[in-house]
């Protein structure tokens, strides 16, 4: 166990150096692993993992959601998600930021990318909030939060890096995560409501739209809904009858899904060669990210497996009588404890590792353990210091300060921690679903 312990303060220690995760984990993994056997058993191990890694089917998910989610940002489909749901809430108070949160949410749908979610909706959104003289602190709030989003309603390729690791069912996961997905949508419409029932002037109402208009622009987002059902459809066989019989499994689903962008991007003629090439080499540079970091993590995890951290922190818990839900409360606090300094992904792969096993071991559902740990990174995005959807906005809106855009952000991570809450005291929240498959 002190192995283990010593290898985990070094990945600590190297990414605060700004050692790229991915390197960090690999490195002290190999080393820990070459201590515990042998020279020859660490290279032998990596060297496995990195050829099986490449030739896994089950893997090529991850660079499909992932074209998948680019080709539909290149399609411009986000401005009718945005039209949509200003539409029908722009008229409230506060309705511009409520619509830009179920925008995020349709959005974060089919991209599954809690960054690309906040970078786009920033441009297509804080043009119209400014201009009805809405607040820069609750404008970029309201995207930065609802960006967060992306990373819980499927597809979600999070969801999916957890599924690899852990071997849960990703389709299990998908469904679990519909629930809290919109939880989150609603919880955040109440942070906006407070907001402005605090400071009216923070956003004023907006015109009215008439059914007529409201009609007229759902019009737009008929391929997004296509392309939803087709996706999630076909992932729990809904779509199995005559004369489709559609059921994918998860890789086909991805499939269908980045073909599917990519023929509703060439309808909308926003595809031209040039855009295309960017789109397949930003998957592919993002494919190559992650496969290295899914490797670091499973190397640095045959590490902490062999020196018997899993093993020993179950026999502590189990000597000090601490319950189950005591242990869980104490991991929910490490998670957001290391969420002000890391970002999500980094985050999830340090720590899964190590606390999956005791989870399982303790008799919770790797399902709605997997559910828990997005909805504590998801909080991550948005809490000081770190916050990654904050700095994004920073980068894309430029003359808003990020202590603005934090201040905003405060009722949006405090209604988070209130859905957390809810998730772990209500477990059947996120197991409802999966239970029917």
């Amino acid at each position: 166990m002190t192995e283990s312990l010593i290898g985990f303060a070094a990945v600590l220690v190297l990414v605060l150096l700004r050692m790229p995760i991915a390197f960090a984990m690999g490195l002290v993994g190999m080393v820990g692993y070459m201590i515990e056997t042998s020279y020859r058993g660490a290279i032998s191990m990596v060297g496995r993992l990195i050829i099986d890694t490449s030739q896994d089917y089950g893997l090529s998910v991850v660079p499909l959601f992932v074209l998948m989610g680019l080709l539909v940002n290149k399609s411009g489909i986000s401005r009718e998600l945005y039209q949509v749901s200003n539409a029908f809430l722009g008229h409230l108070r506060g309705g511009l930021a409520m619509a830009t949160v179920v925008a995020c949410g349709g959005f974060a749908a089919i991209c599954g990318s809690s960054l690309a979610t906040a970078a786009t909706m920033s441009k297509v959104a804080m043009p119209e909030m400014r201009k009805y003289g809405y607040a820069d602190s609750l404008s970029t709030a309201s995207i930065a939060a609802g960006g967060t989003l992306g990373i819980l309603i499927p597809p979600s390729v999070i969801l999916v890096i957890y599924g690899l690791l852990t071997e849960t069912s990703i389709g299990k996961l998908f469904i679990a995560g519909i629930v809290p997905g919109i939880m989150g949508i609603l919880f955040y419409l109440l942070a906006v409501r407070f907001t402005v029932a605090r400071n009216p002037d923070a956003g004023p109402a907006g015109p009215r739209t008439d059914w007529a208009g409201r009609i007229t622009a759902l019009k737009g987002v008929w391929a997004v809904l296509l392309l939803f059902g087709l996706v999630i459809g076909g992932l729990y066989g809904a779509l199995d009858f005559w004369p489709l019989h559609l059921a994918f499994s998860p890789t086909e689903a991805a499939g269908m899904g980045a073909a599917g962008a990519f023929l509703i991007a060439l309808a909308r003629g926003s595809l031209s060669f040039a855009a295309l090439r960017e789109v397949l080499s930003e998957t592919a540079t993002t494919t190559a990210s992650l496969f290295s970091v899914l490797i670091g993590a499973w190397v640095f995890s045959n590490f902490v497996n062999i020196a018997g951290l899993p093993e020993a922190l179950q026999g502590g818990v189990t000597s000090m009588g601490l319950s189950p839900w005591m242990v869980m409360a104490m991991i929910v606090l490490i998670y957001v404890v290391l969420g002000c300094v890391f970002e999500s992904l980094s985050m999830l792969l340090l720590t899964v590792p190590i606390f999956f096993p005791l989870v399982t071991g303790l008799g919770f559902d790797p399902v709605w353990f997997g559910i828990i740990v997005v909805v504590v990174t998801e909080i991550s995005l948005i809490t000081p210091p770190v916050g990654l959807n904050v700095f994004i906005l920073k980068g894309v809106v430029g003359d808003v300060s990020t202590g603005t855009i934090f201040r905003g952000v405060t009722p949006f991570w405090v209604v988070d921690i209130l859905r957390l809450l809810l998730l772990l005291a209500i477990p059947g929240l996120v197991l409802f679903l999966p239970s029917f498959l």
